[in-house]
């Protein structure tokens, strides 16, 4: 059985003192949890979160990375950089960057690749619309988004990512997918992964990102392919997300 992985994205969210207070929340409701656990953070407080959670169990990460090494891209922050600070986890692809910031499939390819060649884990998103689901076309959205990454990397790369599978039109609209929807989709990227390669198949880490909340997380982790959560909304209070951890 793989074990279980909680990841907050607390998106545009955080200040210097309520991050402190969260983070402390986190900690002292850690006990007793049966699942690894990870923020990613806004950039400037990756800082914060290295001196915070140091020598804890709780991992950290960033939202977003460049696709470049270094270079005259201003704004852009290298997956170097983000070593620099320690973390483990980098998001690509979010749903929020893929429809706000245009990015293609093979961007967030060549992002997870710097990623890894950095040390980091990319935690991969992939989704569908309510337009394209309502349209029969999820399996071939989520399996094209997925194919570019597996495209670029090679099969020892592929074995070190995480999949995270966000139902557009679940995120934030009061719309859930059912355990059952989202275990459909999961087992569709599990046997993607699985033709690329047999060890990947079986370890890699594919988390729900569809609003994750202490009512429904304990039935969507039931199910065989799903591997815990990329939690948006309830990462942001210490007591929903300590709930969610707990469920797994």
């Amino acid at each position: 059985m793989r074990p279980k992985l909680v990841v907050g994205n607390w998106k545009m969210n955080g200040s210097r003192a309520g991050n402190a207070t969260l983070v402390a929340g986190l900690l002292a409701g850690l006990d007793g949890a049966n699942a690894s656990c990870a923020v990613c953070v806004p950039a400037p407080y990756l800082p914060q979160c290295e001196q915070l959670l140091a020598g804890t169990p709780v991992a950290w990460g960033a939202q977003d990375v460049s696709q470049h090494a270094s270079g005259a891209y201003t704004g852009e922050v290298s997956a170097a950089m983000l070593a620099d600070f320690s973390c483990r986890y980098v998001i690509v692809g979010h749903s929020e960057r893929r429809a706000y910031h245009g990015e293609s499939s093979e961007l967030v390819a060549h992002k997870a690749k710097a990623a890894l060649e950095a040390g980091l884990t990319p935690i991969v998103c992939v989704g569908e619309t309510l337009d394209q689901r309502e349209a029969g076309q999820t399996a071939s959205v989520v399996g094209s988004q997925l194919a570019a990454v597996l495209e670029l990397l090679d099969d020892a790369q592929v074995e070190k990512i995480v999949v995270a599978y966000e139902p557009v039109w679940a995120i934030g609209t009061g719309r859930n997918a059912t355990p059952e929807m989202a275990q459909e989709v999961h087992a569709q990227l599990r046997m993607q992964l699985k033709e690329r390669s047999v060890q990947a198949g079986a370890s890699v880490a594919i988390l729900y990102g569809g609003s994750m909340k202490p009512d429904n997380a304990k039935e969507l982790m039931a199910q065989p392919d799903i591997d815990g959560g990329l939690v948006g909304g309830a990462a942001l209070k210490a007591a929903d997300f300590l709930a969610i951890l707990h469920a797994a």
